[in-house]
């Protein structure tokens, strides 16, 4: 393969019989070992691989009609779980461990006729936003490699940057898909909750979590997303309803009424470059016949205290799994069982998760819980409403995907605030279970990407892609290749 094209593209060149599913495969093997320091993949699974894509070869060979992602070379997120294949949250917690079965999303995949090349590497357990916090290093940014790439999902995100794959899944749970998106120059994809189950993904915060989708481009990432998404036994809050037929095809343009929140943009936190390249974004949107309004949000400031208080309860619940006895990490010569769980957590998790199991057992306990859990409960449910109140006379709200570009590595290291606050765009997606994506829009003075969010009304994922391939048309139109 010369050069990374569109899964459609992809498929003409099969069917011509210009490449194959194992030259492709090939090709992203010795592009990942060319890119190595990039540590965007923990491993690579180049046995499995080129087995499977010379399966996928011989599919074609015998005249039998391509897969809908026939030969399409995918990388995992390291918390998404491969049977046989080891996964570990890039976590010494879950050193060597192997699952046992495969999580749906990738069952689907694979029945679909995708490659599953590798695990990618992410901040540990999802808690991060900048790719650092991980037991196998952190990742780079192709773009400026002295800059984070975003987080958690930061090795997903730089694997399709970097043309190490096609596309790749990762989780979202505040903003891990369209962050680091957006500091890659790519195209993230959030889905509603319960959109795709979250069977065999581990779990960070359960009821915000979500599968993820990074692509090149708009069509690649709607095409990947109505593969894995639909109902799932195994997942009692996946959706019943399905994705409409066709929402990976170019829709036709039409009127659209986008709202952006007037607190977003007036915000302190936000870059210049980036409230300057909005206000002509909306000028473009109105020349071409949209309709453009700001509507207030008085809760936006409330926002990442609520999400960091109700995720971080929820994963001191979920991660209370780890505890030496049943599986994953356990300290060695202790005779007591409470220092066998003190020495096995404390060896077995980083300091960001170990920040936010002390935050969330704090919020939870019982002279707080009132204070701290069931007020930040309440501000969701105000939030949904605010949110479902403007979309119903709205498509979409638009809005920068991260109030600033991608910071240099070690720059907030040292103020976990400072890094809780780039979320301030993205958790509002998770709060409220509504789809969102980031697509890359615009470049900051000094080169590094950065991109649009849209969020559209849960179960509206048509409506979101529809509005982001408009968006395209005006800013990048290559970005909806069909």
């Amino acid at each position: 393969m010369r050069s990374i094209t569109s899964i459609k593209d992809y498929h003409i060149a099969l069917q011509n019989g210009h490449t194959t599913c194992v030259a492709a495969v090939s090709h992203f093997i010795a592009a990942i070992q060319e890119k190595a320091h990039l540590n965007a993949f923990i491993e690579v699974f180049e046995h499995d691989a080129l087995a499977q894509a010379a399966t996928l070869d011989a599919h074609i060979a015998d005249g039998k009609p391509l897969l809908p992602l026939h030969g399409v070379v995918v990388g995992i997120k390291d918390v998404i779980c491969y049977k046989g294949h080891r996964v570990t949250a890039a976590s010494k917690m879950l050193a060597g461990f192997e699952s046992v079965y495969s999580a749906t999303a990738v069952e689907r995949l694979i029945a679909a006729g995708a490659i599953i090349i590798g695990r990618q590497n992410c901040d540990e357990f999802a808690m991060g936003s900048s790719s650092e916090h991980s037991a196998y290093g952190k990742v780079l940014n192709a773009a400026d490699e002295a800059r984070v790439p975003g987080g958690s999902s930061g090795g997903s995100a730089v694997a399709v940057q970097a043309n190490l794959c096609m596309v790749s899944l990762g989780s979202d749970t505040g903003g891990s898909v369209r962050q680091p998106a957006d500091f890659c120059g790519i195209v993230g994809v959030k889905p509603s909750y319960g959109r795709v189950s979250r069977y065999g993904l581990i779990a960070y915060a359960s009821s915000f979590d979500q599968i993820g989708v990074f692509a090149h481009y708009i069509n690649d990432a709607a095409l990947v997303l109505a593969t894995i998404a639909g109902p799932d036994g195994k997942d009692s809050t996946a959706l019943q309803t399905h994705l409409p037929q066709g929402i990976h095809h170019t829709t036709p343009h039409r009127p659209m009424r986008l709202a952006y929140l007037k607190e977003a943009l007036e915000h302190e936190g936000l870059d210049r470059n980036i409230k300057a390249a909005f206000e002509q974004l909306f000028q473009q949107l109105k020349a071409a016949g949209h309709t453009v309004t700001a509507v207030d949000f008085p809760l936006l400031t409330q926002m990442v205290p609520t999400y960091y208080v109700l995720t971080t309860a929820e994963a001191s619940s979920n991660l209370s799994r780890y505890d030496g006895v049943k599986f994953g990490f356990a300290a060695n010569e202790v005779t007591q069982l409470n220092d066998l769980y003190i020495q096995s957590r404390t060896a077995g998790f980083g300091k960001e998760v170990k920040r936010r199991i002390m935050l969330g057992n704090f919020v939870l306990s019982s002279g707080y819980y009132d204070a701290y859990f069931s007020k930040a409960q309440q501000v969701r449910r105000l939030l949904q409403q605010q949110t479902r109140n403007i979309l119903a006379s709205y498509d979409a709200i638009i809005s920068p995907t991260v109030p600033g570009p991608a910071w240099r590595f070690g720059e907030k290291s040292t103020n976990p605030t400072a890094m809780f606050l780039a979320d301030i765009f993205t958790v509002h997606a998770n709060l409220v279970g509504a789809p969102a994506m980031s697509i890359p829009a615009f470049q900051h003075d000094f080169g590094m990407p950065f991109g649009i969010q849209v969020l559209s009304s849960e179960g509206a994922e048509a409506t979101m892609f529809e509005v982001a391939h408009e968006l395209a048309r005006l800013v990048k139109p290559g970005l909806s290749i069909n």
